[in-house]
């Protein structure tokens, strides 16, 4: 037996059956396809899990977005709670679906990874350890019989052409016996090759009866060897195709959120706030902080009071906010360079322009100003004023420049 030998060369195949030479190959790439499966899977896995944390993304933004909405707008009372709800359980939602996104990755992603690369073991040439152990079983166990069979189908081929020979010369012989050009020496030429023909028949009959005998009691230990090959196959599909219910099955629990305690607590919380809402109550809220319920000042007789007045007045001009604001201190000369000499220095000054505008409006009526301000402290001011409503001056005191602002009303 040669190590070269083709079992499928020469051989015509007749039909789809798993007996047939070669057809055991469909066996073979199932085991192929099933790492191509679990890849598959993982995919299918790996794209829900996208999903499920895009619309986990989703909920959190519309909850954001429509909580603010409602608490700025204009619905209030508990049917504003109770539309609320409807973005916590959102952001609940949300939380879970983010959890079956893990579930999805961590847990069942990760065990067909896992599952495979144990299942599968790579070649250094290419291809699954697997997948070369189903191969050489059936091809060894295929070998024999379609040798065999190879050698039926020659014998069949040979017997056939001996029998069309044998019908040629046949015909050709009674064909001569009408021809009386042909003499008797050419007659027996075709008689002889007639007999010929027949032993040739007899013979290849014969082989070919043979080879199918031999051909038969080979197909026994034949299929006994290729059910056993395949059986093997069967039990490693048999593990996949376990091993994918019991993933699936995993999925489905991860999936189902129905099922899960904190999920059912989330709608029932809801279903409660939802029915909290009172339009009786909520109305009565209005009345009592937006409608007749609110409490007023009403207008009442006040006796005139000398004191009072003058203090009003002085209450609503200090609202103008006028007076002398220092808007910068700045050194200049060679001054600058020695901060700390004249530190007092500009204590002292800054406190004295602090109390000129203090004490100082040169906007009040006469008689409203109980000012005490000197005619010289008077006079340093009115020379400040450049503009009538805003006027910016420099004053320079030993060094030290003072950017004063003075806003009148």
């Amino acid at each position: 037996m040669s190590g070269s030998y083709d079992d499928s060369v020469g051989v015509e195949v007749s039909s789809d059956s798993f007996w047939e030479v070669g057809n055991y190959k469909r066996t073979v790439k199932r085991i192929d396809d099933g790492h191509r499966l679990c890849n598959d899977l993982m995919n299918c896995i790996h794209e829900r899990a996208r999903i499920e944390k895009v619309y986990a993304q989703q909920l959190t933004e519309w909850a954001k977005r429509w909580k603010q909405l409602v608490e700025k707008g204009p619905q209030y009372g508990t049917v504003e709670r109770a539309w609320c709800a409807f973005m916590s359980e959102a952001e609940k939602v949300s939380e879970l679906h983010l959890e079956v996104k893990g579930s999805l990755m961590n847990e069942d992603f990760e065990k067909i990874k896992n599952w495979q690369k144990e299942a599968f073991h790579k070649q250094m040439m290419g291809g699954f350890k697997e997948t070369k152990e189903a191969e050489d079983g059936f091809r060894k166990a295929q070998k024999p019989w379609a040798k065999k069979l190879k050698e039926v189908e020659a014998a069949k081929k040979a017997y056939h052409a001996a029998c069309k020979e044998e019908k040629l010369a046949i015909s050709r012989e009674t064909n001569s016996k009408a021809d009386p050009a042909l003499n008797p020496e050419q007659l027996k030429k075709l008689q002889d090759k007639v007999e010929r023909s027949k032993q040739d028949v007899l013979k290849t009959k014969e082989k070919y009866e043979k080879s199918l005998k031999e051909l038969d009691n080979a197909t026994p230990q034949y299929m006994e060897n290729m059910e056993q090959v395949f059986e093997q196959c069967q039990q490693f599909e048999e593990k996949r195709l376990r091993f994918f219910r019991e993933v699936l099955l995993e999925v489905q629990k991860h999936l189902d959120l129905s099922n899960v305690a904190s999920y059912k607590n989330i709608y029932r919380e809801l279903e409660q706030n939802i029915k909290t809402a009172d339009a009786v109550e909520d109305l009565r809220w209005f009345r009592a902080n937006q409608g007749p319920g609110m409490s007023m000042n009403w207008p009442q007789f006040e006796e005139w009071s000398a004191d009072l007045n003058r203090t009003l007045s002085r209450r609503e001009k200090k609202k103008a906010s006028d007076g002398v604001t220092l808007t910068g201190i700045n050194q200049t000369g060679d001054q600058a360079s020695q901060p700390n000499k004249h530190s007092s220095s500009l204590s002292v000054q800054s406190n004295t322009v602090q109390s000129v505008q203090s004490s100082y409006n040169p906007f009040e009526d006469e008689e409203d100003t109980g000012s005490t301000v000197s005619e010289k402290e008077d006079n340093k001011i009115k020379k400040l004023v450049k503009c009538c409503f805003n006027c910016f001056y420099t004053y320079s005191i030993q060094g030290f420049q003072f950017s004063a602002s003075i806003t009148l009303c």
